[in-house]
């Protein structure tokens, strides 16, 4: 297979407007449309249909490795957040330290903490049910909570170590891992502020219906105290956290060290929320038990499948080695430093779906060219690095399986979230690119 860069786009393109004809004017469920994408762009780009068929199963197969468990795990623990009412409880919480009126940014800088040490679907998932809870709280139509939380922890995942894409692209290119998470920070902040001021602007003419209200909570139920609400959520946090300070900071060999490794692996470390989540309710009956945990493997199916299958498409995607287009390109002068990083990663996280993969890539394809490029001090790589972090924000669309995270966890239509959240991932790169310029007029 051989094909060019025009008909790779175009392909792109014709596999993107079917997967978004068929969620939206069809209804086909969105499994079956991204597969259907997957044949689609595989055979306009002249795969042979092997190649695809195994493209598409390494995709899925992929996703399934990284996200499999932690999806069931973390649907589990919300289930039984919501069920015993700890979600509740926290909403109350958090309404009363910042009031009602600031509930949608409330939850946008939970995201953007919470977001520093794990990943941006992980954490959605361990607070998706807290931010139901607060969408019904505060009668805020869901698509507002759900996208404010959601580019919050966006804003850092694409920029700041630990995460594997900003961690491998400082290793590839030659970047300090301190100095790259405290300019991180600071480009990732305006960033979060852009996701959540599109997202109250784009939405401001919609209004909360009934129908987002999933679940009712007895006003008879014996709530959890405060303390014991917060320790499901916060405990796996920090588990993770501390994990990732030592992966950071390369501690080895103490044997408590080693003890906090394990525990803050995320299957681990969301495990244990889980017990400390049953443990918040004294009482259990065996059926309603086991008839929680059906429900959560259930919902977590269905999530599943949709997550595989966006797998699949960038599988595919990224078969057709659209970073080898780029890799003999001349470029040089100021756009090479800035412009040029930012708008090669942007494409392949738009062709393939994933932001650590599209950095990855980009840094890989940018190494051996830095000297032509004349990227060579320390503080030119470092911006480098920023401008492919900032690029591998946009575009988050229907080939993301983080887009579908928030799509299923929330229960928000394909068309909101591509209005909503897809144009803020846009401007939070485009925001990215003009912080990173700037920081390179005071770094120069």
């Amino acid at each position: 297979m051989s094909a060019s860069l025009i008909q790779i786009t175009l392909s792109l393109v014709v596999g993107i407007a079917l997967i978004v004809v068929l969620t939206t004017r069809f209804r086909i469920h969105a499994f079956f449309a991204l597969m259907l994408a997957c044949f689609l762009v595989g055979i306009c780009v002249q795969m042979p249909f092997p190649d695809i068929i195994k493209s598409a199963k390494e995709g899925f197969g992929n996703i399934m490795q990284s996200l499999g468990w932690i999806i069931v795990l973390g649907t589990t623990l919300g289930v039984i957040l919501e069920h015993t009412g700890c979600t509740i409880v926290m909403a109350e919480s958090m309404l009363k330290l910042v009031g009602e009126k600031y509930a949608a940014f409330a939850m946008s800088m939970t995201g953007f903490v919470v977001g520093l040490p794990i990943f941006c679907d992980s954490g959605y998932i361990v607070l998706s049910g807290l931010n139901d809870s607060l969408a019904r709280r505060t009668k805020t139509p869901m698509v507002i909570m759900a996208a404010s939380l959601a580019t919050g922890l966006y804003s850092v995942h694409c920029l700041i170590p630990p995460h594997p894409g900003a961690a491998a692209a400082a290793g590839i290119i030659g970047v300090d891992f301190g100095r790259l998470i405290t300019y991180g920070i600071i480009v990732a902040i305006p960033c979060m502020l852009t996701g959540y001021i599109w997202t109250k602007f784009s939405s401001r003419k919609l209004k909360f219906e009934e129908s987002e209200k999933t679940e009712t909570v007895l006003a008879s139920r014996v709530l959890p105290k405060v303390s014991k609400a917060f320790v499901p959520v916060i405990v796996p946090i920090l588990l993770i956290a501390i994990r990732s300070f030592f992966s950071v900071e390369k501690i080895n060999g103490s044997g408590l060290v080693n003890f906090f490794s394990i525990l803050g692996e995320p299957v681990i470390a969301l495990s244990i929320g889980i017990v400390l989540a049953i443990i918040s309710n004294r009482k259990w009956e065996n059926k309603q038990f086991a008839k929680l945990l059906q429900d959560a493997a259930e919902k977590a199916g269905g999530i599943l499948v949709i997550i595989g299958a966006g797998g699949s498409f960038g599988g595919v995607l990224a078969a057709t080695h659209l970073g080898d287009h780029f890799s003999n390109l001349n470029v040089g002068g100021y756009s090479a430093l800035l412009l040029f990083p930012f708008l090669l990663t942007a494409l392949l996280k738009t062709a393939q779906g994933s932001s650590t993969v599209a950095i990855i890539t980009a840094s890989s394809i940018l190494a051996p060219l830095l000297p032509t490029l004349g990227i060579v001090s320390d503080n030119q790589k470092l911006l480098c690095v920023l401008a492919m972090g900032a690029g591998s924000m946009v575009i988050s669309h229907a080939n993301d399986a983080y887009f579908w995270v928030i799509t299923k966890f929330s229960r928000i239509e394909m068309r909101p979230m591509l209005r909503v959240y897809t144009l803020a991932t846009i401007w939070m790169g485009i925001v990215g690119l003009i912080t990173v310029y700037i920081l390179s007029l005071l770094l120069k």
